[in-house]
C-alpha cells in the first residue's frame, strides 16, 4: 500500500511539475473601460440583486468610486418618473441612462483555467470573452500558468491595468514543491508555503487519506479554502464527504458524490480492461456512475446529503463542462464556434489521443443515452440539495470539450435552470453564494449598499430567457415577423470601470479573424473536409 501511495504521489507531482511552466501570453495593458468615477449613476434600470430576491425597479444605483452607496427606487414600472425622487447627479459625476434594462451583480466563474498553451488562448482572448459575458470575479483553479504569472495578473487586475476579471489564484496541491508530498508532515509543510507564495487556496485531485486530511486541516486552519476534483484513482479511500468532514469548502464537477452514495459496493463498477489513462473509456464508464449510487430520496440518499448540509459544504457540479457527452452533435455544433473560437482551440477540441478531454472516436446514441440519464439523477441530487438549503455555485472549466470561455459559463446557468433552479436561485448560485464560497460576500455578490461595483447591465430580462446573457444575444421575433437578437451584456462595470461589452466581444472576433486569415482556417468537422 505504501508503495501505491507513493507512486501516486509521484504521477502527481511531476503532473504539476510539468504543468507549472507552460505560460500562455499575459494580457496587454488596458486600452479601454472608463472610471472608476468620483460619481455613477445608474438611471432607471430594473434590478435584480442576486440575493434571491424578485426585481424591482426603476431604481438608480448611486457609486462613489468603487462602492454602491445607495440605491433609490425612482418610481413604478411603467409609470413617468418623478425627478425630484431622483438622487442628485454631481458636478463631475457620470450617469447611464439605463431605462428599460436590467442590472445583476457581476457574474462569478468558479471554475476556471486561464488559457492553456495546449489550446493557443492567450490571455487576452480568455478575459476578454469572460468580461463580454459579465464575468467580473474567478477562481483559477490550478492555476496552470503558473502561481506567480497568476499572482502577477491578479494585482493587475486588481489595480485595472488589464481588462480582466478579478482572480483568485487556487494552486494545484503539491505545485511547486521540489519533493513528492509523502506523510501529513510534508502536506503540512507545502500547505504553509503555499499561502507564504500568495495563493489563494488550493485544488486537490486526491491523495493518500493522511496526507488529504492533514493538507485540508492545515489549509482552513489558516484560513485559506480549497476544492477537489475527487479523480477516480484516489476516490475509493477518499470521496467528498472525507473531504468535507475536513474542512474542505467545495467539491469541482461530481466526482466523489456517487462513490459516498454507493449502498452495494465500495468501488465503481469498473469494466475488467478499463484503463484511467484511456479517456473515451473513462468517460464513457463516469457516465454509468450515478446509478450506481444510491436512488434519490432512499436513506442513504438522505443520509449523505444531511451530512453535507450539516457540514456547509458547496457543491460546484459544472454541468455544461460535460454536456458534449450526452449531446455532441449540439456542443460542437454551438453557434459561436465559428466566430469566436480561434483555430488552436478548435484544434484541441477535435478527437485526440492527447488533448485532455478530446475522448469522441466512437461516441454515439449508447453513450449520449447512458449521460442523459446520468444528468437526471445527478440533477435530482443538486436540485434537492439547493432546495433543503445547500449552497450551489456556478462554474464552467472552460477551454475543453467544445466549451468556449464565457459562452460555456452561460450555459451552465441554463443546466441550473434545468435542474429545477428559479431563475432567481440561478442568479444566486452565479454572484452571492459564489461570493460566499470564497469568503468575499461582504464586498461582491450582491448589488447592496456598501459592496464593490461589480455590476452588468443587460437589455433584455434574463430571468424570462437565461439565453439574452450569451454574446451571441437570443432570437426574438419582431412585429414585422422578422427575427432579429435581443440581449447580450451590454455594460460590464468591474470595480468601478465601465466596460462597453460589445466592443469586447467584438475585440475576441478580430482576434479569431486574424488568426484563420493567417492559417487559412475553416472550421470543419471530424471526419469531414466540408
Amino acid at each position: 500500500m505504501k508503495i501505491i501511495q507513493k507512486t501516486v504521489a509521484i504521477i502527481l507531482f511531476f503532473f504539476i511539475v510539468l504543468t507549472s511552466f507552460a505560460q500562455i501570453t499575459p494580457a496587454p495593458n488596458r486600452d479601454q473601460g472608463e472610471g472608476p468615477y468620483t460619481q455613477l449613476i445608474i438611471r432607471g434600470v430594473t434590478l435584480i440583486n442576486g440575493t434571491g430576491a424578485p426585481a424591482i425597479g426603476p431604481v438608480d444605483i448611486v457609486i462613489e468610486n468603487n462602492r454602491i452607496v445607495k440605491i433609490q427606487t425612482v418610481g413604478a414600472e411603467g409609470a413617468p418618473i418623478k425627478n425630484a425622487n431622483r438622487p442628485v447627479l454631481a458636478k463631475n459625476g457620470k450617469e447611464i441612462d439605463a431605462t428599460g434594462m436590467f442590472a445583476l451583480p457581476g457574474l462569478i466563474d468558479m471554475h476556471t483555467h486561464i488559457g492553456g498553451v495546449e489550446q493557443g488562448t492567450p490571455a487576452e482572448y480568455v478575459y476578454k470573452l469572460w468580461m463580454a459575458h459579465g464575468i467580473t470575479t474567478v477562481r483559477d483553479v490550478m492555476t496552470g500558468n503558473g502561481l506567480d504569472w497568476v499572482l502577477s495578473e491578479k494585482k493587475r487586475s486588481a489595480e485595472n491595468k488589464i481588462i480582466a476579471p478579478r482572480i483568485f489564484a487556487y494552486t494545484g496541491f503539491g505545485q511547486g514543491s521540489k519533493k513528492p508530498i509523502n506523510n501529513a508532515q510534508d502536506a503540512i509543510e507545502w500547505v504553509n508555503q503555499n499561502a507564504k507564495n500568495g495563493a489563494d487556496g488550493i485544488k486537490f485531485f486526491g491523495a493518500s487519506p493522511e496526507v488529504m486530511e492533514a493538507a485540508i486541516k492545515e489549509n482552513k486552519r489558516i484560513g485559506l479554502r480549497s476544492c477537489c476534483h475527487h479523480a477516480q484513482t484516489d476516490v475509493a479511500r477518499w470521496n467528498v464527504l472525507n473531504s468535507a468532514r475536513a474542512g474542505m469548502t467545495s467539491m469541482e464537477h461530481w466526482y466523489g458524490l456517487p462513490e459516498a452514495l454507493f449502498d452495494n459496493k465500495t468501488v465503481q463498477d469498473f469494466p475488467l480492461d478499463y484503463n484511467y489513462t484511456n479517456e473515451q473509456s473513462r468517460f464513457e464508464n463516469a457516465g454509468k456512475l450515478w446509478k450506481q449510487a444510491a436512488t434519490p430520496y432512499s436513506e442513504k440518499w438522505n443520509k449523505v446529503m444531511n451530512e453535507l448540509l450539516a457540514l456547509d459544504f458547496t457543491l460546484d457540479p459544472t454541468f455544461n463542462i460535460y454536456e458534449a457527452n450526452r449531446d455532441m452533435q449540439r456542443a460542437r455544433r454551438a453557434e459561436w464556434h465559428e466566430t469566436y473560437t480561434l483555430p488552436s482551440l478548435w484544434r484541441f477540441y477535435a478527437p485526440s489521443k492527447n488533448s485532455h478531454g478530446s475522448y469522441w472516436f466512437d461516441w454515439g446514441t449508447e453513450q449520449e443515452v447512458e449521460w442523459k440519464n446520468n444528468y437526471k439523477l445527478w440533477m435530482t441530487f443538486i436540485n434537492e440539495y439547493k432546495n433543503r438549503g445547500g449552497r450551489v455555485i456556478a462554474g464552467s472549466d472552460n477551454g475543453f470539450i467544445y466549451q468556449t470561455y464565457g459562452f460555456g459559463f452561460i450555459r451552465e446557468l441554463e443546466l441550473l435552470r434545468e435542474s429545477g433552479f428559479h431563475p432567481l436561485e440561478v442568479i444566486r448560485s452565479a454572484t452571492l453564494y459564489a461570493a460566499q464560497a470564497l469568503g468575499m460576500d461582504k464586498d461582491l455578490g450582491s448589488i447592496e449598499q456598501g459592496k464593490l461595483a461589480d455590476i452588468i447591465i443587460v437589455d433584455a430580462n434574463p430571468l424570462k430567457n437565461l439565453q439574452v446573457l450569451y454574446g451571441t444575444g437570443a432570437i426574438h421575433l419582431k412585429e414585422d415577423g422578422t427575427s432579429t437578437r435581443i440581449g447580450g451584456v451590454k455594460y460590464t462595470i468591474k470595480d468601478g470601470v465601465v466596460y462597453d461589452a460589445k466592443n469586447l466581444l467584438h475585440d475576441v472576433k478580430v482576434m479569431v479573424d486574424k488568426a484563420k486569415e493567417k492559417e487559412h482556417f475553416k472550421i470543419t468537422q471530424p471526419g469531414l473536409d466540408w
